[in-house]
């Protein structure tokens, strides 16, 4: 199951809101992927995250592959809009 996000948060997802969506994604066995000017990277790594470079203005895709799919997608879906820093697409 997948979902597009606009990032909305002033900084993007710099330091420290990207270790607290790294947090958020090690809460669920599934395989959780993030997805931005094609690059894909694991959601539970933060050098990953980071390595993005996530800016105001730009969709991330979130893949999301397991046995806890559906509550992992509420998760990360309620992360990333209770903190303002992505809206769905």
């Amino acid at each position: 199951m997948e979902k597009t996000f606009l990032i909305i948060a002033e900084y993007g997802i710099h330091a420290r809101p990207a270790t607290r969506l790294v947090n958020e994604a090690m809460k669920y066995e599934s395989e959780i992927l993030m997805e931005s000017m094609g690059k894909t990277v694991n959601l539970k790594s933060i050098m990953g995250v980071m390595s993005l470079g996530i800016y105001r203005g730009e969709n991330v895709k979130i893949k999301i592959t397991g046995p806890d799919q559906e509550k992992a997608m509420e998760g990360i879906v309620n992360f990333l809009t209770s903190e303002g820093l992505g809206s769905l697409v």
